[in-house]
């Protein structure tokens, strides 16, 4: 009988991202609150009786050694010297390159659940450390809590948060996240702001530094910030494509995303500080 894992991988938005700085390597440095949402990829891991890493369902427009699934996998296979090896399935409901971190948050319940099916025994701050050899993200999703980050993305700190219901938009355009970072004219220079400071919420605080060159950049995505906005504050999560505003209920959200949904796809989700996948991990 076979031994496998089936685990979620949710979602997260940029409640506020400031770009402070650039590094002498290219990077940026950047200052911003990530909220796990519901709203989940879902994974079934399966242990193979070889060492083969296999992803059983491509994923469209991604070589198989490209995918970060597969990535991730070989990243713990090789660190830990692990004999086994694992079939990996996905059932995507995020889409690629939204700003809402699937990709990241893929590799990240790959390591979680890999560290458990093959018996690793790591802590999450080992899991942490290699995930972020995959992306500035990862990290994130493996502490699976709200955090406040700062550097690239990965000094986390753990921070309880508002839980409201999000209407998220995808304009149905792809935003190329080095392209914007490189933008001359993207805004590099934000004072930086304390992290209490930065819970206290609100205008001009919670805003995103990417937004208005992607605004000028995709004029759709312009199209509907301006539309979500006549309900909420509609703001861009990291890079984009991807939007959203906040509502205190369930209700309210569902009547906009009604709406929202005649003219792009178009989600309701929860706002959480813990991420569903410790749920399922039991930790």
């Amino acid at each position: 009988m076979s031994v496998s894992l089936t685990l979620p991988a949710p979602a997260k938005l940029n409640r506020m991202l400031h770009i402070v700085g650039r590094r002498d390597d290219g990077y940026h440095e950047l200052q911003t609150l990530f909220q796990i949402i519901d709203v989940c990829d879902q994974l079934t891991l399966t242990l193979r009786e070889d060492s083969e890493v296999s992803l059983t369902t491509p994923v469209s427009g991604v070589a198989h050694e490209d995918n970060l699934i597969v990535r991730a996998a070989r990243l713990l296979q090789c660190s830990s010297g692990t004999p086994h090896g694992v079939n990996l399935t996905i059932e995507k409901q995020l889409p690629m390159g939204g700003g809402l971190g699937g990709g990241s948050s893929n590799a990240a319940t790959v390591l979680l659940g890999l560290n458990k099916l093959w018996q690793l025994g790591l802590t999450r701050e080992a899991l942490a450390k290699l995930g972020l050899q995959l992306g500035a993200d990862v990290p994130v999703f493996i502490h699976g809590h709200s955090a406040w980050a700062e550097g690239i993305g990965e000094k986390l700190t753990q921070v309880t948060i508002d839980t409201p219901w999000f209407v998220i938009i995808h304009p149905q355009v792809s935003v190329s996240t080095p392209l914007i970072f490189q933008d001359p004219e993207l805004t590099r220079d934000s004072r930086p702001i304390t992290m209490a400071r930065a819970l206290q919420g609100g205008v001009p605080e919670w805003r995103n530094d990417c937004e208005a060159i992607v605004r000028k950049r995709y004029p759709p995505i312009a199209e509907a910030l301006d539309w979500l906005a006549q309900y909420a504050p509609s703001r861009l999560t990291g890079t984009g494509a991807c939007l959203f505003a906040a509502f205190e209920s369930e209700e309210a959200a569902q009547t906009i995303a009604e709406l929202a949904g005649q003219r792009w796809p178009t989600w309701v989700a929860r706002g959480l500080n813990t991420s569903p996948l410790q749920d399922a991990l039991g930790c």
